[in-house]
């Protein structure tokens, strides 16, 4: 059953007028893909991609997202409310809400579609352990909708996927961090499935990723994050795609011409 949703749950997202007048200096307001927010950013109201270079500042304006929309920039739903502190959670819980991402989020306007996400998760892979302890330590009964498991007791890449698979459901607004950094090639293509399951049940995704796997949901936007702000391009035209593409189809000469001394 194809999806027949016309708009997003957020339609677009820019920097607060007020916010863009002041100077501000330092990070994040020095990545171009900040300063190129004053004007907004369509979403799609499928799937909207981030991609760019380690640095560009598309995790960053994912975290500052999540952090808008209310969920919590170490990952999780907005109902979770991660302590500041907790001595009986451990110290990792000090990171909680992360200055960058908040004064960004702070300063992010979204714009909101008529429909209300039933469910929400901002999940990433580099702080999932995170996560998966302040679950843990909630009790059996709050891991029941990620598949009644111990997130802990399972791998990186099997946990990532229980969550999408268990705890994501219909009309959901979701927001993952480079997924392929937990998953492996297969479940990279897992994850592309149950992400189309979910849009065919009006879900809406925004996504940063380095994989061209990850990428290839048809007929997504995509924002390149360059050095002059950021710029909707086509897959095809997408950094990780030509340079796989260059790779596979002339391995031994890409390798050859890589290692060759100088």
């Amino acid at each position: 059953m194809e999806s027949v949703q016309t708009e997003g749950f957020l339609r677009s997202v820019r920097v607060r007028d007020a916010e863009a007048g002041e100077l501000r200096s330092g990070h994040p307001w020095e990545l171009p893909v900040v300063a190129g927010l004053s004007s907004g950013l369509k979403l799609d109201p499928k799937v909207t991609y981030l991609v760019g270079e380690n640095g560009s500042g598309k995790s960053t304006l994912l975290g500052a997202i999540a952090h808008a929309a209310g969920m919590s920039a170490e990952g999780g739903s907005s109902n979770f409310a991660f302590p500041d502190a907790d001595p009986d959670l451990g110290p990792m819980f000090a990171f909680s809400h992360r200055a960058v991402h908040a004064q960004l989020g702070d300063a992010l306007r979204l714009v909101r579609g008529v429909r209300r996400p039933r469910t929400d998760f901002f999940l990433r892979a580099e702080s999932l352990f995170i996560a998966a302890t302040y679950l843990e330590q909630l009790g059996p009964g709050a891991l029941a909708p990620y598949g009644a498991t111990s997130l802990h007791e399972q791998s990186h890449g099997q946990s990532f996927l229980a969550i999408m698979l268990n705890r994501f459901g219909p009309d959901g607004l979701y927001l993952l961090d480079e997924p392929e950094a937990a998953l492996s090639t297969q479940n990279c293509l897992t994850a592309l499935r149950r992400i189309h399951e979910l849009v065919n049940s009006g879900s809406q995704f925004i996504i940063s990723t380095h994989s061209p796997l990850i990428l290839a949901y048809p007929g997504a936007t995509i924002y390149s994050c360059t050095e002059n702000g950021l710029e909707q391009i086509d897959y095809e035209d997408s950094e990780q795609v030509r340079l796989t593409s260059s790779f596979l189809n002339a391995r031994e000469r890409f390798i050859a011409a890589l290692l060759e001394d100088s």
